[in-house]
């Protein structure tokens, strides 16, 4: 239940909260184009990641993105009261108040290919120092204006690329940024045709295993070996059919390691064997 609720705008969006909260209770994030910074001033709050609860105690800093899914704080420690404080980063206010050039956290690190969507941060005495600062002015509103709460802005943002976290907190800020996100199905479309075991793919999806299973089947409605087996044999066919590679070459540009494991799937799928299946087709036309 929430008992005490304040915030601040900048240009017609709610940038800073403080809210306090009384367990049971549940904090939902809509799925937008938005980061937020959540510090916990006190109490705890609970959030999930691959289906595990990751506890954030008094002090302590949670950074997310809602791009992909809605996310959710929760306390079920009816003994626990709680306050939190949210600075909320849209891409459009960080382009405008970053008029000539986005600084390093906001920039899209290179070669990296990433789900990753939170990152608790640990107690760090400037940050903590920050939410002093913005305490003061929910206490005395009348002092806050457009021009300072530029500055707040710049200054989280500032304080964020300096703690131990900064890699992190710029990958996933920085998907606030990029030309497109990658999704699941992205990543897995990519790597169709490669060598990658399923755990090396749950990993490029930053997901257990068990959860990578679980969000495969309700995009594909099948499991992540029968579905990329089956890929990779309709790819085989096409090739056989169309090009003049030797079989051996084939079963490799379709991920598959040796040929004796593609002839025995092939065959499994089609019926006949690679070699019979491009004579059949060839005597055809």
């Amino acid at each position: 239940m929430v008992n005490d609720y304040k915030k601040h705008d900048l240009y017609g969006k709610t940038l800073i909260q403080k809210i306090q909260l009384t367990p049971p209770f549940k904090f939902d994030f809509p799925v937008t184009e938005q980061a937020c910074f959540l510090y916990v001033l006190q109490g705890e709050i609970q959030y999930e990641v691959d289906d595990e609860p990751v506890n954030i105690p008094t002090n302590y800093s949670l950074f997310l993105n809602c791009i992909q899914s809605g996310k959710q704080i929760y306390n079920s420690n009816p003994k626990s009261n709680c306050e939190i404080v949210i600075v909320t980063f849209y891409p459009e206010i960080l382009k405008k108040i970053y008029d000539r050039e986005l600084p390093v956290l906001l920039q899209t690190p290179k070669n990296i290919i990433s789900n990753k969507s939170s990152e608790k941060i640990n107690n760090d005495f400037l940050i903590q120092k920050y939410i002093e600062g913005l305490l003061f002015y929910f206490e005395n509103p009348s002092l806050i204006n457009e021009d300072i709460l530029i500055l707040k802005l710049k200054e989280i943002l500032l304080l964020l690329s300096q703690t131990q976290n900064s890699e992190a907190i710029q990958l996933i800020i920085s998907q606030l940024f990029s030309p497109a996100t990658y999704t699941f199905k992205q990543i897995i479309e990519a790597h169709l045709f490669s060598q990658l075991t399923i755990e090396e793919l749950a990993r490029q999806n930053n997901l257990s295993v068990s959860s990578f299973k679980r969000e495969f089947a309700k995009i594909y409605d099948d499991t992540p070996a029968n579905y990329i087996k089956a890929k990779k044999l309709e790819k085989a066919a096409e090739l056989l059919l169309r090009s003049n590679q030797r079989i051996t070459e084939i079963a490799f540009d379709c991920g598959f390691n040796d040929l004796a494991n593609f002839t025995k799937s092939f065959t499994g799928k089609y019926g006949v064997t690679p070699t019979n299946y491009r004579q059949n087709l060839n005597s055809k036309t």
